[in-house]
C-alpha cells in the first residue's frame, strides 16, 4: 500500500509538473511565435501591421475594400516570407512617418523616398523602387515644364518630397493632406500645377481628372523609395531586407513592376534590394 500511495504522488507530482510549463508557455509574452524566427518587436504576434494610403494608385490605394498597389503588394510577399501576416491602416502621409517612430506602426508603406531628413525620425529597408517628380496641370494652363512654376500656385501632398523640392524652388507651395486633394484643386481650377510622385499623377489624372488633368513633364528622382520602420528596430529592418532580397530573386518583385508600370524601363543605375542579387529586368515599352 505504502509503495502505490508513493506511486500515486510522484505521478500527481509530474502532472502538477507538466501543468505549470504549459501554463508558463502559454502566459509568455513571445512576440515571435508565429513569424518562426527572432523577435521582431512587432506591435501584435504573427502580424505586420503597416501603416499606408487609401488614394495614391498605382502604388497604394484600396480597390474593392483591399488595400493594394505595387508598394503593398510587394510587402505582402514580403511578409510572406517572414511568415507573417499584413494588416493594413490607412492614414495621411503627414504623419506617417511619426506613427511608425512612435509604434502606431511596425512599418510604413507609401513610395516613400529615402531622404536625410526623414533619417531623423525612421530608418529605412533597402530601396525597392525608383520614381519620377511629376508636374500635373490643365490642359489650358500652358505649363509645359519645371521652370514655368515660378509665380504660379502650386499645390503638394504636405511632407512628401515633391514638397521638399518646391520649397527649395521657393514657390511657396500650398500644401494638402492627399493626392484626391491636389487633383481637385487642378479639377475645380484653384491651383495651376501638381508636383507630384510621376506614376501617381499620371495615373490619377487618367483616371480621377475628368479629361482636364494631365501628366505634363516629369524627372528621375535621385533617390530610391523604400519601406520605414523605427528606428529602434533593427532587427524587423534587417528581416525586411532579407526578405526584399528573396521576393527579388523569385521574380516576384519584376512580375508586379510589370503588373503595375507596364512598359516602364529601370534606369540602369537603379539596383533594387541590396544590390547583389540577380533579376529579370521588366520588359520596356
Amino acid at each position: 500500500m505504502r509503495a502505490f500511495s508513493a506511486i500515486r504522488r510522484f505521478a500527481a507530482l509530474g502532472t502538477a509538473v507538466t501543468l505549470a510549463v504549459a501554463l508558463a508557455a502559454c502566459g509568455s509574452d513571445d512576440k515571435s511565435a508565429a513569424s518562426d524566427g527572432p523577435d521582431l518587436g512587432l506591435l501584435q504576434a504573427g502580424t505586420l501591421r503597416i501603416g499606408t494610403l487609401t488614394d495614391a494608385p498605382p502604388n497604394v490605394y484600396v480597390k474593392d475594400g483591399k488595400f493594394t498597389g505595387f508598394d503593398n503588394d510587394l510587402i505582402t510577399a514580403i511578409a510572406a516570407k517572414l511568415n507573417l501576416k499584413p494588416e493594413f491602416v490607412g492614414t495621411d502621409f503627414s504623419a506617417l512617418l511619426s506613427q511608425v517612430n512612435g509604434g502606431q506602426f511596425d512599418l510604413g508603406s507609401s513610395s516613400i523616398t529615402i531622404t536625410e531628413a526623414r533619417k531623423k525620425t525612421v530608418a529605412f529597408s533597402n530601396g525597392y523602387d525608383f520614381g519620377y517628380l511629376g508636374l500635373n496641370t490643365t490642359k489650358t494652363s500652358g505649363i509645359t515644364s519645371f521652370d514655368q512654376l515660378q509665380g504660379k500656385r502650386v499645390v503638394v501632398v504636405q511632407g512628401t518630397v515633391q514638397d521638399d523640392y518646391a520649397t527649395s524652388k521657393n514657390l511657396n507651395p500650398v500644401r494638402v493632406p492627399n493626392y484626391n486633394a491636389a487633383v481637385g484643386q487642378l479639377k475645380a481650377g484653384t491651383a495651376d500645377a501638381w508636383i507630384s510622385p510621376a506614376e501617381i499623377g499620371e495615373k490619377m489624372a487618367k483616371e480621377q481628372g475628368g479629361g482636364v488633368v494631365i501628366l505634363a513633364a516629369k524627372e528621375l528622382s535621385s533617390a530610391p523609395t523604400a519601406y520605414a520602420v523605427a528606428k529602434s528596430n533593427d532587427k524587423l529592418r534587417e528581416a525586411v531586407n532579407k526578405a526584399l532580397d528573396q521576393v527579388i530573386a523569385d521574380g516576384t518583385w519584376t512580375k508586379l513592376v510589370q503588373q503595375y508600370y507596364p512598359g516602364r524601363a529601370v534606369p540602369a543605375s537603379f539596383k533594387p534590394g541590396s544590390g547583389t542579387v540577380k533579376f529579370a529586368p521588366p520588359a520596356a515599352g
